[in-house]
């Protein structure tokens, strides 16, 4: 009799356990998931991604609209950075190239990547970047500066989508943040290569 018990805990053990494993798999995979959503859809602003062999093929609209720049930093990265121009008008389907700045204020070598979004939202399945810094880590030296440009267009649907056609301004803002590196820091890597010990002061 006590048989049924024990292999009644046991299913339940077992069922809890699935459930478990299964809410981990889609925590893991909500993620990725979400950023292909974005991608895809332009939600929250995220921008879409053009090939650089079809710049140019777009057709030009005698539309205008302007584009503005903005550009942040995370608290926690040394870095100066901003938009070297604050607005541009250009006319719909035609290839922009804006430039941001950015400085190493610190006296270390520090990795850096960017998050980016544009605004409003509903632009973002418009706004093609053919070019762009976000796409790699930046990484500056001590006082170093770097000049990144940005190459991107506006589909010219925009202009005939129900909720986008009225859009004629859009912000392309930037955010740095702090990116870990596996690669050693110049002063480590210079010990590597003579065999000093950085850790300690002679």
């Amino acid at each position: 009799m006590s048989i049924l018990p024990k292999d009644k805990n046991s299913r339940v053990v077992v069922s809890l356990v699935g459930v478990v494993v299964v809410m981990g798999a889609l925590a893991w995979a909500a993620v990725p998931f979400y950023n292909w959503f974005c991608r895809v859809t332009g939600y929250a602003g995220t921008t879409q991604v053009a090939d650089a062999n079809s710049a140019g093929e777009t057709k030009i609209l005698d539309e205008k609209i302007t584009i503005r720049f903005d550009g942040n930093t995370d608290p926690s990265l040394p870095w100066g950075f901003k938009p070297m121009q604050r607005e541009m008008e250009m006319r719909i389907g035609e290839t922009g190239l804006a430039f941001y700045e950015a400085v190493n204020n610190s006296d270390r070598t520090v990795t850096g990547r960017a998050s980016y979004n544009v605004a409003p939202d509903i632009a973002g399945s418009f706004f093609y970047k053919i070019e762009c810094f976000c796409f790699t880590e930046q990484t500056l030296k001590p006082g170093e500066r770097i000049e990144m440009p940005v190459t991107f267009e506006v589909d010219p649907e925009i202009v005939t989508d129900r909720d986008a056609r009225k859009v004629r301004d859009i912000t392309l803002s930037y955010t740095f943040h702090p990116f870990e590196t596996d690669e050693p820091a110049d002063d480590t890597q210079a010990a590597l290569t003579t065999g000093q010990d950085t850790t300690r002061m002679n």
